[in-house]
């Protein structure tokens, strides 16, 4: 059945939109449409109380519902939500619901796995004026979509030093991994390469880029395994760890012997435990009778040894 604008408005009029109604009353009454409808009327109807609501509860509740039933002609009003400014927000909550109300609609978009909006989310990503968390919805929306239009854009915002937001960083960096672009390994290997200077946030950059660059997969790459040996000495322990395991999972000849320097000279006890797996991973338990043998390991890492010879052996 075809709705004419004049069904559309009655229904709104109905869910009380035009109405200053509480909004968990309008959620109400739009889920009562499904007591009266098709799937295939619904889908129209919801579109158009999308694209009329001012209501951030009642955008969420409708987004939600579109995301459940990802019809193609719901992408046009998902984007043109996500493009929303907050201009007309007089409270910091207001600004923040409706910042909510666009970071689901980058992930319900995501979802659509449709190309033609990846100029969309680059313009959000690229727009530095933009709420951080919008930015990281869209850059996780362009690495969930698979467009190799935006790997090029996302390169830039990993190389961007004078970016604000770590975290917009960090969030291009994974998205470049799930894409699998290799023109992502010198920049993202750059990162693993740059001074770790005075802030603890780079850290995290450096860990979401050696994910990435284990996602990609990058096999005996010497640029690349040249920059994993060398942050087993970096000072954060998550870095090391995050570089044990892509040296793990890379076809390097030296990948073994550079992890198990790590498993007898690295000082922190969770670094050698994960050195210790992944040496189990790619060999046998040899290494683990080698742990528990020797007198230079802590009785724990013994036991852990120990553990994994009665789980799986």
């Amino acid at each position: 059945m075809e709705h004419g604008e004049n069904d559309f408005n009655l229904i709104a009029q109905y869910c009380g939109m035009s109405d200053d109604e509480n909004p968990q009353s309008v959620i109400n009454k739009i889920d009562e449409l499904k007591n009266s409808r098709t799937e295939a009327e619904l889908i129209p109807v919801y579109n158009y109380l999308l694209s009329i609501c001012k209501e951030p509860d009642v955008m969420m509740h409708l987004i939600r519902i579109l995301d459940m039933y990802r019809h193609p002609s719901s992408l046009e009003i998902l984007v043109d939500t996500l493009l929303l400014k907050n201009g007309n927000c007089e409270t910091q909550e207001e600004k923040e619901k409706y910042t909510n109300v666009r970071v689901m609609c980058a992930k319900a978009i995501a979802n659509h796995k449709n190309t033609d909006v990846v100029s969309s989310l680059l313009y959000c990503l690229n727009n530095k004026n933009e709420n951080y968390r919008i930015r990281l919805a869209c850059a996780d929306a362009l690495g969930k979509i698979g467009d190799r239009f935006a790997v090029a854009p996302l390169i830039d915002v990993v190389k961007d030093e004078d970016e604000k937001s770590v975290y917009v960083r960090e969030s291009a960096a994974l998205a470049l991994g799930l894409l699998g672009d290799e023109r992502a390994i010198d920049p993202l290997v750059s990162i693993l390469e740059a001074k770790q200077g005075i802030m603890d946030k780079f850290s995290f950059l450096k860990e979401r880029a050696i994910e990435a660059l284990n996602k990609m997969g990058f096999g005996s790459n010497e640029r690349v395994f040249k920059a994993l040996r060398n942050s087993l000495a970096d000072e954060s322990s998550q870095v090391r760890i995050n570089s044990i395991e892509a040296l793990m999972e890379c076809d390097h000849p030296l990948a073994f012997d550079t992890i198990k320097k790590c498993l007898y000279e690295d000082s922190d006890e969770e670094v050698k435990k994960n050195a210790m797996i992944a040496l189990y991973n790619m060999s046998d338990r040899n290494i683990l009778d080698e742990v528990i043998d020797s007198n230079k390991f802590s009785n724990n890492l013994k036991q852990e040894a120990r553990q994994i010879i009665d789980e799986y052996e």
